[in-house]
């Protein structure tokens, strides 16, 4: 073999595609934010699951509806206060006492999604980072829990209620 060929060869075999990993920088995630990342991902898909089933249960009418499902398009066009003035629905947490209707039954799979991050915060993070004496992080997970436990409150009610 010719020092040209033996060249183009060893090129070749240079330029052959080759196992490559990327390095990946180690981050190191906290216990806590591990476990409450736990909470988010195995919570939100039972969240979904109730979702399913609470919907199967609205539409297989083993509850009735407050609003017939054959109704519900003459709705649609309306603003929220037109609907809930025309309809009577409850505003607020009233729906709560509603369960007993399989459209207000849906309900609850988003309340408990909804609930999750403020669970999680108090039960996961909120005590890790006191244990820690992490006044800036427990700080912060004080103000998301009062920001989100007002809002969840209705007492800053704006809108057409």
């Amino acid at each position: 073999m010719s020092g040209q060929a033996r060249a183009e060869k060893q090129t070749s075999a240079k330029a052959a595609p080759s196992k490559q990993t990327k390095a990946v920088p180690k981050v190191d995630v906290p216990p806590e934010q591990l476990a409450y990342a736990n909470l988010l991902l195995y919570c939100s898909w039972a969240g979904i699951g109730m979702l399913a089933v609470t919907f199967l249960i609205y539409m297989s009418g083993f509850f009735s509806p407050f609003i017939p499902a054959s109704e519900m398009p003459m709705y649609w066009g309306m603003s929220a206060h037109e609907f809930l003035v025309e309809t009577g629905a409850p505003i607020g947490w009233g729906w709560l006492g509603m369960l007993g209707y399989g459209d207000f039954v849906n309900l609850l799979g988003i309340a408990f999604l909804a609930l999750l991050t403020i669970v999680g915060y108090l039960v996961l993070l909120l005590p890790a980072y006191l244990r820690k004496k992490d006044i800036a992080y427990a700080s912060i997970v004080v103000v998301e829990i009062l920001v989100l436990t007002l809002a969840a409150s209705g007492v800053l009610a704006v809108g057409a209620h």
